[in-house]
């Protein structure tokens, strides 16, 4: 195998160029493509209308054998001419507003409102895009290119896409995994692992007055949410805790009979994250013992109920892995700067089994993310975002 040239060496290739300057030249078809694919509803577990649409456009591109898995995800394979290595480029299908949302898109100027305009619409644009230009530029690579739309990465999902793509469809055959996910220009080069958690405090209820003196969920919740308050972490690596949602219970004057809490553990360490994890069930099996030992003349026991609701993975590769430096270095031959971050996306499943993964931005600049108010701004460059990803995946799969 060939050395990889530099993407500043690849970007010199006459039908490279030609593509690079394509997707300039293009920009208004790019944004046309994100306005209009964000206006076909994917909601969590509902993303089949998009996912078709999506093929169909590949398909539209010369793709010709875009299908869609038994998990939902869309796959595109641009063949080279010695078939490896085998690089995804993908983006997200799924966003987090249910079916119910108006996802019409409004544009001024640059400007774009809408749902999941940025997360992960402009995703989506950017791999139709590279998809396009690689095409019409008649760029021949040495290693296949995987286009991939994925379900399942927002938080319901759980990485339910990528982790069938990687332990399943495409298992072990995948060598390098570029996501697009969002706006900007940073780069993502380690996962974010996250533990999410379902608690439930049960027990039999009862009247506040007429049965007062037994345990109760409730507070048996409250001593929990005291004692994960007070668990210490490390700052390096970064590692959190958090009680996000709260429920249960039917009236002022009622003992409930349960009471739920939605917990998040995060830490870029999976060592880290697993300690986290351990303390915040001993927290739990301390607050049910407190709550009991409250009332040792009732004999009514409460049960402590843990579901989880997701796992994501943490990961981790140096700064010098080829994969980072290849967009580090594509960034620079581009002639912006990109900054290195964590994160918790679809590059958590890769990199934790060792595949080498980053997640990059799609360009422009994006405000509201997850809300009904979301934006993105295409601005005077953002078109740099499809030429970062192409510059990046030919860097990786070879050029002829």
């Amino acid at each position: 195998t060939p050395p990889a040239p530099a993407p500043a060496t690849v970007a010199t290739r006459p039908a490279v160029r030609t593509a690079l300057e394509k997707m300039r030249a293009d920009n208004a078809w790019t944004l046309d493509q994100q306005e209009s694919i964000c206006e076909i509803p994917a909601p969590p577990f509902g993303e089949a209308r998009r996912a078709e649409e999506f093929r169909r456009r590949l398909v539209a591109l010369g793709l010709g054998d875009a299908r869609i898995d038994t998990e939902g995800n869309v796959i595109a394979r641009r063949r080279g001419s010695v078939r490896s290595p085998t690089v995804v480029l993908s983006g997200h299908l799924d966003t987090v507003f249910p079916e119910t949302t108006d996802v019409t898109v409004t544009r001024q100027g640059t400007l774009m409102k809408g749902p999941g305009i940025g997360d992960d619409c402009r995703g989506l644009a950017v791999v139709l895009a590279v998809a396009r230009a690689l095409s019409s530029a008649g760029v021949q690579t040495r290693g296949d290119i995987l286009f991939v739309g994925t379900v399942g990465e927002e938080g319901p999902g759980n990485l339910r896409g990528v982790r069938h793509l990687f332990t399943k469809e495409m298992k072990d055959s995948i060598d390098f995994f570029i996501s697009v996910d969002g706006t900007g220009l940073s780069l993502t080069s380690r996962a974010v692992g996250s533990n999410r958690y379902r608690v439930a405090y049960e027990g039999p209820g009862g009247h506040s007055y007429g049965a007062f003196g037994m345990p109760n969920p409730a507070h048996a919740l409250g001593r929990a949410i005291a004692g994960i308050a007070e668990l210490r972490v490390p700052r390096d690596p970064k590692t959190t805790f958090n009680v996000g949602v709260i429920d249960g219970g039917t009236s002022v004057n009622s003992i409930p009979g349960s009471v739920t809490m939605d917990v998040d553990l995060r830490s870029e360490s999976a060592a880290a994250l697993d300690s986290v994890d351990a303390g915040f069930r001993a927290a739990l099996q301390r607050a049910l013992d407190a709550e009991h030992a409250r009332w040792p003349e009732s004999k009514v026991r409460l049960r402590v109920r843990i579901d989880t609701t997701g796992i994501r993975p943490a990961g981790a590769q140096p700064d010098t892995a080829r994969i980072v430096r290849a967009g580090v270095d594509a960034a620079r031959a581009l002639g912006f700067t990109t900054e290195l971050t964590a994160g918790s996306t679809d590059a958590n499943l890769p990199m934790s089994l060792g595949v080498p993964a980053i997640t990059i931005d799609g360009g422009g600049e994006g405000r509201g993310a997850h809300s009904l108010d979301e934006q993105y701004d295409d601005g005077e460059r953002g078109w740099l975002g499809p030429q970062w990803a192409a510059l990046i995946t030919l860097s990786l799969v070879g050029v002829r």
